[in-house]
Parts: structure tokens; C-alpha cells; sequence
């Protein structure tokens, strides 16, 4: 068997609710800042220096993309935050994988029903390149919803039999 690797980046579109967590984030650190500016003597200034930090690091946790890397029949999908940190997310053989198909696919919904966890590892917009699968993942039925390129899916159609994939190639 030829090993194969290729790999692909997802940003993840930012949405309503990532505006407000920023806004929501700012709002926070600024009040608290304030109060422990007024109230804390002389530990007031490590407060607002701690909440300044800890303000920056969630707000960097907002921004990210998602990697896909496929490797002689292993699929790893790691998160990217602000382009810095970096966190594996799931790592499965494609062979786990029970069924595949288009997230739109009306014919094979059914088959995604009764899922316990459901991942989103997308750009966040449903679209002509995402795919949802259906895995065991800890003991659990797990709905995974990514969004590879042309390439990328090629090569996992390349592992998965007929009876388990159902895209357009």
C-alpha cells in the first residue's frame, strides 16, 4: 500500500456569537479592572494585570482554523487558535468511519440519526465540500461534520469501501 499524506486548512467563519463573546470578554475585563482598581489597594494593579491576561488568552481561543492531515489511511484534525496554538482534536482510521456523506445528502440522514456527540470541525458554513461522517468515538456515537477539498477526499475515498461512502467524486 502507498502511503499517502496530504493535508488541508479550514478557517473557521466567525459568527454572531463570537462578536458577542469578544464584546461580552471586553466588557468583563474592563469592569473587573475597574472595581479592583477602585477596591484593591495594592494588589490592584496584579488584578488588572491578570484579568489583561486572561482577557488576551481567551480572546485568542475565538480565532480559529481547523487542520486536516491524512496519513496511509489515519485522519488527524487539529485546531489551530490565532494562528499559534496548536491542539489535536480527533485522530481516527478512516476505516472506523461507519458511513460518509455530503451533508445535504437527503438519502443516507437517516443513517446519522441517534448520534450521542456531534463535532463540528467546518468553516461553520454548510456548503458544496461539507461532509459529515459517523464514527464510535469513546463509546459513543459521534457525528464528526468537516470540510475537505477535492484531494483530501479522494484520498479518504481511497480507504473506505463503496458500502460506507456515499459522495460524488
Amino acid at each position: 500500500m502507498n502511503d499517502v499524506f496530504k493535508e488541508q486548512i479550514v478557517k473557521r467563519q466567525p459568527t454572531a456569537t463570537d462578536a458577542l463573546k469578544r464584546v461580552g470578554l471586553i466588557i468583563a475585563a474592563l469592569l473587573v479592572s475597574i472595581i479592583a482598581l477602585m477596591f484593591g489597594n495594592f494588589f490592584g494593579p496584579f488584578i488588572v494585570a491578570g484579568v489583561v491576561f486572561g482577557a488576551w488568552f481567551l480572546l485568542s481561543l475565538i480565532k480559529r482554523e481547523y487542520e486536516y492531515s491524512f496519513t496511509a489511511g489515519e485522519l488527524d484534525i487539529d485546531v489551530i487558535y490565532n494562528r499559534s496554538r496548536r491542539k489535536r482534536k480527533l485522530s481516527i482510521r478512516v476505516n472506523d468511519i461507519e458511513i460518509m456523506a455530503h451533508i445535504d445528502d437527503k438519502a443516507h440522514s437517516g443513517a446519522f440519526q441517534g448520534t450521542q456527540i456531534t463535532k463540528d470541525y467546518s468553516s461553520g458554513v454548510s456548503g458544496p465540500d461539507t461532509y459529515i461522517f459517523m464514527i464510535n468515538h469513546e463509546n459513543k456515537r459521534t457525528k464528526v461534520i468537516i470540510e475537505p477539498n477535492e484531494v483530501m477526499l479522494k484520498a479518504i475515498a481511497g480507504v473506505l469501501t463503496r458500502r460506507r461512502l456515499h459522495v460524488k467524486l
